[in-house]
């Protein structure tokens, strides 16, 4: 499967997601339809918040008994929709002339080190192109003691920049999509040795701060604030996630209200401190499938709708589901989460998807 790029990172025409006049929305039958998507989630926590030009509307339910604290008010684990952060905090880098996003990761991360004449570059690794499989070849057999409660917590980042040093791609760089939480990891940590400073230091100085997300973090920190995930069967408690060596792919945590702003900022780029990233990241720079009918930004998977493009991502922990995304034209975006494991089947993402789809 080839994948087609579009010069990274670019400006999309200005007027390609511009939201038309709506009417107001119908609130009563909003609600109506975030109350019979939280019951059709299934699981001990659910929270849809949605925004539509502006106006926010918040249901929050499930099967388990509510905390001492509103279940919106709670953080959730976001899994691998901590991608669009990455994405961001990139894009922002690269608009400020701190990187260029052609850099070599290897030469990043092993500054002494010779690259070849195609290496992996920090664009290859934002968009799944770089040639790396989902997980290093070892990670299976060294996290297998912990796969039921915290095998990421057991592969540090010294041993992800030192997977992906001694690995040789299949592919050329660039030539093929593969989805990687290998190669955004390797990102975040080659992102941080090109510039001298910690991951969690750039994601708050460039995004947490900026956008003022005070409720999102990287790490679980209070259990009266951290939500609870729970196993597939809904009932199984889980420990709260460690991100390990793999914060860039899927460390964030975040209360609904942050990913909803977070969201907004999106719709609405003007006059923010970071609108070229923000519009930088709707671009399409990839596409791929049959008719390249698959449509990717450097953060985001896109979609085509009667409303114009959707941009979303989902993710998972062991224990809880996230899925956010937004369309411009009709001033529209979500923020889902849930805490019960992914199972076959299970109606979370398509839940959202559609809820999103026909906002």
């Amino acid at each position: 499967m080839t994948a087609r790029h579009r010069p990274w990172p670019g400006e999309p025409p200005a007027d390609e997601d511009a939201p038309p006049a709506d009417a107001a929305p119908d609130e009563d039958g909003l609600r109506e339809r975030l109350a019979a998507a939280a019951d059709a989630c299934d699981a001990p926590d659910v929270v849809l918040a949605l925004s539509r030009h502006g106006r926010r509307t918040v249901h929050s339910g499930g099967t388990g008994a509510p905390s001492d604290i509103a279940r919106e008010d709670l953080r959730y684990e976001i899994g691998s929709a901590s991608k669009t952060f990455t994405g961001l905090l990139l894009a922002r880098l690269v608009r400020q002339g701190a990187l260029t996003g052609g850099e070599p990761a290897a030469a990043c991360l092993d500054p002494g080190r010779t690259v070849g004449p195609e290496p992996v570059t920090l664009a290859h690794l934002i968009t799944h192109t770089a040639g790396l499989p989902a997980l290093p070849r070892d990670f299976l057999p060294r996290t297998l003691p912990a796969r039921r409660t915290n095998p990421y917590a057991r592969y540090p980042a010294a041993r992800v920049t030192d997977a992906f040093l001694r690995h040789r791609p299949r592919h050329r760089p660039g030539t093929r999509w593969h989805y990687s939480n290998f190669g955004v990891a390797v990102l975040g940590h080659a992102v941080a040795a090109a510039t001298g400073t910690p991951w969690q230091d750039l994601l708050t100085e460039h995004v947490l701060r900026p956008f003022g997300l005070s409720g999102t973090a990287l790490a679980a920190e209070d259990p009266k604030i951290d939500a609870a995930g729970y196993g597939k069967d809904g009932r199984t408690p889980v420990p709260p996630f460690d991100a390990g060596g793999f914060q860039a792919a899927g460390a964030v945590r975040a209360t609904p209200h942050d990913l909803l702003a977070f969201l907004e900022a999106h719709l609405d780029p003007a006059g923010s401190p970071a609108a070229g990233a923000l519009r930088a990241v709707r671009v399409p720079v990839l596409r791929r499938g049959l008719d390249h009918r698959h449509v990717h930004t450097m953060a985001w998977f896109r979609h085509p709708t009667d409303g114009g493009p959707m941009y979303f991502h989902s993710g998972a922990t062991l224990g809880q589901q996230a899925f956010l995304g937004f369309r411009p034209g009709t001033g529209t975006a979500l923020a889902a989460v849930c805490t019960r494991r992914f199972r076959a089947r299970d109606p979370f993402i398509a839940t959202a998807y559609a809820l999103l789809a026909d906002g």
